[in-house]
């Protein structure tokens, strides 16, 4: 028996059909494969020209703007008035601002506990601030575990609040906008802002409320930073979190 073939199996009219097929669509390619590739290429470079050149003009004005800073010596101490608060026999702790310090939170299972810590260690006359925990978790588990932890330091004497919402509208800062609307709020002087994985000096306020008591003209003081973990944050800032503020409003 002879050997079957494909030129056996597959007739020579259809095999035929096949290869002007083949042939049509290299035709077809060859011709819009430069009109429509090229152009596509040349796109991308030049997405990652623009790129390139956007970061290295980023880079290139904080490097001015860091050097004029360092030549000039503008610190805020020279810039605006600073003085220590001072004690009023008189009025007592009423001398100081009363503060809101606003940390808000989103299923922070590994920082919560640092971040409220930090916020209830803050020194400042005790009746003259209030802690306010901002809690938009979605996860029961963490929730709890927030709430406990606010009832511990509330049972220290700290005068602190966990305020949760049923909704996410605007997200933190929507979670910000609604604490703002809570009664004990509207006494308040002075708003300190701090995100869930910050843990600020106990001094913050002491360095920070006197220029804005000071300084009438100022509404926001912006804050430096720096990273606990800093070989990890680096990666962290970069991909994930390009800035936060930490502030104070008067």
């Amino acid at each position: 028996m002879d050997r079957l073939t494909s030129t056996t199996i597959i007739p020579d009219a259809f095999q035929g059909a096949r290869d002007d097929f083949s042939m049509q669509f290299s035709i077809v390619w060859d011709q819009i494969k430069a009109p429509l590739i090229v152009p596509l290429l040349r796109l991308a470079v030049a997405i990652c020209l623009i790129m390139s050149l956007m970061l290295f003009i980023e880079r290139l004005y904080m490097g001015v703007v860091i050097l004029l800073v360092k030549l000039l010596g503008r610190k805020p101490e020279k810039r605006y008035r600073w003085e220590p608060m001072k004690d009023d026999v008189e009025l007592g702790n009423s001398a100081y601002p009363l503060v809101l310090v606003q940390i808000p939170m989103y299923n922070e299972r590994e920082v919560y506990q640092l971040s409220i810590g930090a916020a209830c260690g803050l020194s400042w006359p005790s009746d003259r601030i209030i802690i306010q925990v901002l809690d938009d978790s979605t996860d029961p588990t963490i929730k709890d575990l927030v709430e406990l932890e606010c009832q511990r330091w509330a049972s220290k004497g700290i005068n602190i609040k966990y305020e949760t919402r049923d909704n996410r509208n605007g997200y933190k800062a929507g979670a910000l906008k609604e604490g703002m609307k809570r009664s004990y709020v509207m006494n308040c002087d002075c708003v300190a802002i701090f995100d869930a994985d910050f843990q600020p000096e106990p001094d913050f306020l002491w360095r920070t409320i006197p220029f804005l008591a000071h300084n009438p003209q100022l509404a926001l003081v912006q804050t430096r930073w720096k990273f606990g973990n800093l070989a990890f944050s680096q990666v962290f800032l970069t991909l994930i979190w390009p800035f936060i503020i930490c502030s104070v409003r008067y």
